[in-house]
């Protein structure tokens, strides 16, 4: 049995009771990724372990590609949902059709990845089912809303070069959004060599198979990675009333410089408040408030 002194790595997935570890840089005769437990003292002092983290092993067994995590360093950044820790940028991936952009979803899926306070990029796949005209006015609605929308199709391979370059400049890149949207078809243009499975929508609802069961991160490049992760289809708003209006960046636009006359405004038509009501998710924003304020009030007892 050949055993080797402690390295550093990133967990890439978890398996069940295992991690999965990539090695920043395997020693002679060890495969660069190790099936991994974790120490019993991790648990111990409560130290829970996601992929993205970056972790040192010790007890490295190179003939059967184990090891196991001592120790996990502290973290730059962290999701809960999908949980992956120091991630760089949040891909919201929607689709324009098939099934078909619902604007409710796409802003809560939005307004979460907002929370997370990283840099965030509108991803709008299965271009191809729609024509030059359509595909303007999503630009110059999303546009409205304060994205820049990248349209690819992974059909046509249109967009992928540019989806591409946009991600090898994020160390971690989580891609998040409904369920059969086509996030792992996007990975599979950019990395062919994946193969990662893919599913047709699932009846007259028109809805996403969950295709991916668990999150798993993928090398595009040296220094980039990113995170291929299960779909959901109704996120919860992530913030309490009174931050919600930061997290539309319609509505930050008109909140620098500072327009109302007080700092709690919540920005419906309270008197002193210079915000418009003139944009597109106002009513969404509305609802959301009210929905986050029906949330917060104590029940009644029987």
């Amino acid at each position: 049995m050949s055993k080797v002194s402690d390295s550093a790595g990133t967990v890439v997935a978890l398996q069940a009771n295992y991690l999965e570890v990539q090695l920043d840089h395997a020693p002679a005769g060890v495969p660069d990724r190790l099936l991994c437990t974790r120490r019993t003292r991790l648990a111990h002092r409560g130290a829970v372990v996601y992929v993205g983290d970056r972790v040192h092993l010790d007890a490295i067994d190179a003939d059967q590609a184990r090891a196991v995590v001592a120790d996990v360093e502290p973290r730059s950044s962290w999701l809960s949902r999908p949980a992956v820790a120091n991630v760089s940028t949040v891909v919201v991936a929607l689709s324009i059709d098939q099934p078909r952009f619902d604007p409710d979803q796409a802003s809560r899926f939005l307004l979460t990845a907002e929370g997370t306070g990283l840099a965030v990029q509108l991803l709008l796949t299965k271009c191809d089912l729609i024509d030059a005209a359509d595909r303007r006015a999503y630009r110059s609605r999303l546009s409205g809303w304060g994205y820049d929308p990248l349209l690819i199709s992974s059909a046509t391979g249109e967009g992928i070069d540019c989806l591409r370059q946009r991600l090898q400049s994020s160390s971690l890149a989580v891609i998040c959004g409904p369920s059969g949207v086509g996030k792992s078809s996007a990975l599979n243009a950019l990395m062919p060599q994946l193969s990662l499975r893919v599913a047709d929508l699932s009846g007259r609802l028109q809805r996403g198979r969950h295709t991916t069961r668990h999150v798993e991160l993928f090398s595009l490049s040296p220094g980039a990675r990113v995170a291929d992760t299960p779909g959901f289809n109704r996120p919860d708003i992530p913030v309490d009333a009174s931050e919600l209006g930061v997290l539309f960046p319609e509505l930050r636009r008109q909140l620098d410089p500072w327009p109302c006359r007080f700092r709690d405004c919540l920005h419906r038509g309270e008197p002193g408040c210079g915000v418009s009501r003139d944009w597109e998710r106002y009513e969404f924003y509305i609802k959301a408030l009210d929905d986050l304020k029906n949330l917060s009030r104590p029940s009644r007892a029987g």
